[in-house]
Order: structure tokens, then C-alpha cells, then sequence
């Protein structure tokens, strides 16, 4: 018997779908903003989630991002970017989240295209480190796309490049801005976090071991 899918693609993002290499990045920007003196804490973390690395700079120096000119920036990044570099040398299989892998297997098993939308510069380092690169079809990153989320420019390319109608893709995210990307480019949005606020998800789930054919077939309206 053949099943059939509403879906013929899944698109994850990265970093907290997959793996959660938000620590290491907030351990990085922290060293940063400390070394500015500038105060960081879990807290202003959260409001980077979905932001490119310059995006994230211009949010955590605030008020005071006019006093840096576009070289200085770009130094600052870069010093943030080899300190995560540095964190996430030390990743493995291990450190894939809980479901994540076997999300990942079933998708396959189930003869649906699978990309990656991640705004990181370092997500094929990751994907290397994860041991799952080969999983997928095609992987989009921030070295693809000029605009990053929740501009829908990164799932509409990933869904361009696997050949798939972006509202026949299912997009996987943990962040709002996320979310409102993959919403924006016309797909169906699978949140992985809490309901509360992820609220212009399609559905939500807490972690990809909740994952199942129920996902690929269909979802009621919120």
C-alpha cells in the first residue's frame, strides 16, 4: 500500500530543532558583551533566536551600535564567531536532541525531500560534527540568502532548490521569527517549543520525539 502525504518536503531548521547549540552561542556573545561591558544574560539570549550573527550584534549593542562603524562590526562578529567555533568543535552524534534522528529517518522513509534552513555560517560544520549531513537533499545557509528570517527569502529557496512548491513543504522551526519565515514563504509551520509562544504556528510540539506520520499527513487549523 502506498501512503500519500499532503507533504513532499520537510525543512528544519538547525539550532534548536535539531541540535541545541544555543548555549555555545550564548556563552560566545556573552564573552563579547562582557569584553564591551556590556551586560547579557539568558534573558537577552532569547531575543536572538532566529537572528543572523550581524543582526544579533546590532541587538546586543543596542543604543550604542552608532558609535561602530561597519569594519568594527564585522571584527566583532568575527571575534564572537571563532570563540562558538572553538565550543562546537567538541560536538557529536550525542549532542543531537532527543527525536531528532529519527525525525530525520522517518521523513526518508517516507520518500519526502529533506532540507535545512539554518541562518548559521557554521551549520555544515555542525551538520559534520552531528554526523548527519548526508540526511539531507539540500542545505541552505546564511552564506545562500541576504535577508535573514523572518524574511521568507531562506525557505523559499530551499524549497526552490528541492523543486518543491513551498505549500507543499513543511517547515520545522523553534523561534518566532522562524516561524513567521517559513508562514511568510507560504508553507505549513511545525513549531518545536511551547505553545504559548509560538502561537502563529500551524501546530507545536515540544521536541522532535513527539515527530510522527501524523505530521506528514495533515494538521488541523489552529
Amino acid at each position: 500500500m502506498i501512503m500519500r502525504f499532503n507533504f513532499e518536503a520537510v525543512i528544519f531548521d538547525l539550532d534548536g530543532v535539531l541540535t541545541d547549540t544555543a548555549h555555545y552561542h550564548f556563552l560566545a556573545w556573552k564573552r563579547l558583551a562582557e569584553s564591551l561591558d556590556i551586560a547579557f544574560d539568558e534573558t537577552a539570549n532569547e531575543d536572538l533566536k532566529g537572528i543572523d550573527r550581524m543582526g544579533s550584534l546590532d541587538l546586543i549593542l543596542g543604543s550604542t551600535a552608532h558609535r561602530y562603524t561597519h569594519e568594527q562590526k564585522c571584527a566583532l562578529a568575527e571575534e564572537k564567531n571563532r570563540y562558538y567555533q572553538y565550543l562546537i568543535a567538541t560536538m557529536s552524534p550525542n549532542d543531537l536532541l532527543p527525536g531528532a534522528l529519527s525525525a530525520l529517518h522517518l521523513v526518508k522513509a517516507s520518500k519526502l525531500k529533506i532540507g535545512l534552513a539554518s541562518v548559521s555560517k557554521n551549520a555544515s560544520t555542525v551538520l559534520e560534527r552531528l554526523q548527519i549531513t548526508t540526511m539531507f537533499d539540500d542545505i541552505v545557509d546564511a552564506a545562500t540568502i541576504s535577508k535573514s528570517k523572518p524574511d521568507p527569502e531562506i525557505f523559499l529557496t530551499a524549497a526552490s532548490h528541492l523543486g518543491i512548491a513551498p505549500d507543499r513543504c513543511l517547515g520545522v522551526e523553534d523561534s518566532i521569527a522562524g516561524i513567521r519565515s517559513i508562514k511568510s514563504a507560504g508553507m505549513t509551520a511545525l513549531g518545536i517549543g511551547k505553545s504559548s509562544i509560538l502561537t502563529e504556528a500551524d501546530k507545536v510540539i515540544t521536541g522532535l520525539n513527539l515527530f510522527s506520520l501524523h505530521h506528514l499527513h495533515s494538521f488541523e487549523s489552529k
